[in-house]
C-alpha cells in the first residue's frame, strides 16, 4: 500500500508508526490549505514582503527566490515558512483580488466561466469560440464626455475597426447648457443613433440601428443643436459585436 493518499497525496498514519500525531497533523495542514481553496491573486512571481500564516497565492509564471520553480503552483504560507502545492486537474481556486473561480485544466489557471462555457458580465464577453481560436464577442464601451463647449464634442474611444455596431445609448449626467438639444452619431453621420435628444440630467436614449459594419476605428461625436455647447457631460456606451479570426 503506498503511504500517502491518491488524489490530495496526504501521509498514511502506518501501523506501529511513532510519532503518529506529526503524520496527522501534516495531513490536516494540507487540508486546511487545499479545501475550500482561495487564494489572494495568481499575479506575484516571488513572495510578498510581509505574509501572514494561512496567505495562499497562485505563482505567476517566471518566479524568481523562494518561489523559484514554482509557477502556477499553489504557495501557501504556514508556520512561518511557503509551503508549495502542485496542483490536480479539476482544482478549483477563488482568486480575491478578480472575485473570479479559476480551475485547473491541461496546465494552465483558466477562468471557471471559460472552463466551463459560461457566459458571465463584463464589458467585452467571448460568446463563442471555435477549436482554433476564432470567436465571437458582445462589447460594450462607455465614456463620459464631460466640459462640453463648442458646436460638437468627440470621443476618445473609438468603434472597433471590423465591429458591428448595434447601437450606441446615451445618458445626459449633467445638465447641458448653451445648446436646447444635441445629436448623436459619427462625424460622418452626426445624427446616426440619436437626434434632438435631452439636456436636461437624466435624459436618456438608446439608438438602435440596423446592425452595421465599420472598417476603420470611428469615434463618437455630439453635436450641439441651437447653439453651441456651454457647459454639461454625457455618459456614452458603444454596443457591439466583435470578432477574432483563427488563432492558427
Amino acid at each position: 500500500m503506498s503511504d500517502i493518499t491518491t488524489h490530495l497525496m496526504l501521509p498514511y498514519i502506518l501501523a506501529s508508526q511513532a510519532q503518529k500525531h506529526v503524520t496527522h497533523n501534516e495531513s490536516l495542514r494540507l487540508l486546511d490549505a487545499m479545501v475550500q481553496l482561495s487564494v489572494l491573486d495568481r499575479t506575484r512571481t516571488s513572495p510578498p514582503v510581509s505574509p501572514s500564516d494561512g496567505d495562499r497565492h497562485i505563482v505567476a509564471s517566471g518566479a524568481t527566490g523562494l518561489w523559484a520553480g514554482w509557477d502556477l503552483n499553489i504557495a501557501f504560507r504556514v508556520d512561518g515558512v511557503w509551503m508549495r502545492l502542485v496542483p490536480r486537474p479539476g482544482w478549483l481556486a477563488w482568486v480575491a483580488d478578480e472575485a473570479t473561480f479559476a480551475v485547473w485544466s491541461d496546465g494552465v489557471w483558466t477562468r471557471f466561466s471559460e472552463a466551463a462555457g459560461l457566459i458571465m458580465r463584463a464589458p467585452d464577453v467571448t460568446i463563442a469560440r471555435a477549436p482554433y481560436g476564432a470567436s465571437t464577442g458582445v462589447t460594450v464601451q462607455e465614456e463620459l464626455m464631460s466640459g462640453l463647449s463648442g458646436t460638437s464634442a468627440t470621443s476618445v474611444l473609438t468603434i472597433p475597426d471590423r465591429a458591428v455596431v448595434l447601437g450606441v445609448s446615451t445618458r445626459t449626467v449633467t445638465q447641458i447648457t448653451g445648446a436646447a438639444s444635441f445629436d448623436c452619431g459619427t462625424p460622418d453621420e452626426p445624427g446616426k443613433f440619436g437626434q434632438s435628444l435631452g439636456i436636461a440630467a437624466g435624459s436618456s436614449n438608446i439608438g438602435v440601428i440596423g446592425p452595421q459594419a465599420y472598417y476603420a476605428d470611428t469615434p463618437i461625436r455630439i453635436t450641439a443643436n441651437g447653439g453651441s455647447f456651454t457647459g454639461g457631460a454625457v455618459r456614452i456606451a458603444v454596443h457591439s459585436l466583435t470578432f477574432t479570426p483563427p488563432a492558427v
